[in-house]
């Protein structure tokens, strides 16, 4: 009966082991889970030039570093691409904005941006969301970059979130979803206004203008008056019209996260 007792006793302690070793190794697995979900996937444009005015370009600082900041503070790693990948030209650098100098003077994060990834490099698996930062460059390499907006509906259909800010946007012109729809489609979108891009005098440089072609592609078009903080957020996508408007977008994308 004694050694009956000790193999039901050596039994149940077997048992117990390989039920806390399971329960472990779901608890390991779900926290890497949850530290790779942690991240957020930024776009920056590639091009340099405003079409052949010689005028530079690039992204626009302040729509990255708004946005980083509320991101980042939040505990969410931010990684960035590119079109072409390596260093993306900057545009708006204003150091005099607190939240510019911060994000520049971050050596991490500045040797990131001076290191984009290529989408080739990039799997979206490991993105809870992706951000199209604006910056006139965007109008040039976003819109037909099809390797980038592979990535952004795979995001998107893994229940992520899609955001761009002011000219950003031109990231979501060509994106369809799986069913062939375009992702605007039917979607209350913001961008940078026809009427903005008339006042800054670069209607006629542009190769489109973004609200036309974001109605043309079945967007519901939203906006407000000339740099005008304007942000809407519709079915996981969230849109910001202006530079003015990025620290909202980080607002609006971690809501969405949390």
């Amino acid at each position: 009966m004694k050694k009956v007792f000790q193999k039901l006793v050596t039994a149940t302690m077997a048992i117990t082991a390989i039920a806390i070793l399971s329960i472990s190794n779901s608890a390991i697995a779900q926290s890497k889970k949850s530290s790779k979900m942690k991240k957020i996937l930024f776009v920056v444009t590639s091009h340099d030039k405003k079409g052949s005015t010689g005028e530079s370009t690039g992204y626009y600082l302040s729509e990255v570093a708004h946005p980083w900041e509320v991101l980042h503070n939040a505990g969410y790693e931010i990684d960035f691409v590119s079109p072409q990948g390596g260093k993306a030209p900057v545009d708006g650098l204003n150091l005099e904005d607190t939240v510019n100098k911060k994000f520049w003077d971050d050596k991490k994060y500045r040797t990131k941006i001076e290191n984009t990834m290529k989408p080739s490099q990039v799997n979206p698996k490991g993105y809870a969301a992706i951000f199209y930062a604006g910056g006139h460059g965007a109008m040039w390499d976003f819109a037909d970059n099809k390797e980038l907006a592979i990535i952004a509906q795979k995001i998107y259909e893994r229940n992520g979130i899609v955001s761009a800010v002011c000219h950003g946007p031109a990231g979501l012109v060509n994106i369809r979803l799986s069913n062939g729809k375009y992702l605007v489609n039917g979607k209350k979108i913001n961008a940078f206004t026809n009427e903005e891009e008339t006042a800054v005098k670069l209607e006629k440089v542009v190769p489109f203008l973004l609200e036309t072609k974001l109605i043309e592609h079945g967007a519901i078009f939203e906006k407000s008056g000339l740099w005008q903080e304007h942000v809407t957020s519709d079915q996981r996508v969230v849109t910001g019209q202006n530079p003015q408007s990025a620290h909202a977008v980080g607002k609006a994308i971690l809501k969405l996260l949390k």
